[in-house]
């Protein structure tokens, strides 16, 4: 049977479903695992990979960036993509 974590996938930290994905790949590779399991890490590893790139994404939308006056100074923010 395999060894797969049941954390629910959408409670993880980016850290935490990157690490896990890390060494769900890492199994697959060196070809660790029967053919079941490896379906069935595949499929954790794919709503990993969802999960990191959700979080990236959110990440993203927060990030602003700081808006200078033409002195110098800090005039407020904006979005970074605008």
């Amino acid at each position: 049977m395999s060894e797969l974590d049941e954390t629910a996938v959408d409670t993880l930290t980016f850290e935490t479903a990157m690490t896990e994905l890390e060494r769900i790949v890492d199994r697959l590779e060196r070809g660790e695992v029967a053919l079941e399991d490896s379906i069935a890490i595949y499929e954790r590893g794919e709503a990993l990979k969802g999960r990191c790139e959700a979080l990236l994404k959110a990440a993203e939308e927060r990030v602003e960036k700081i808006r200078l006056s033409s002195s110098g100074e800090a005039a407020g923010t904006e979005p970074l993509d605008s």
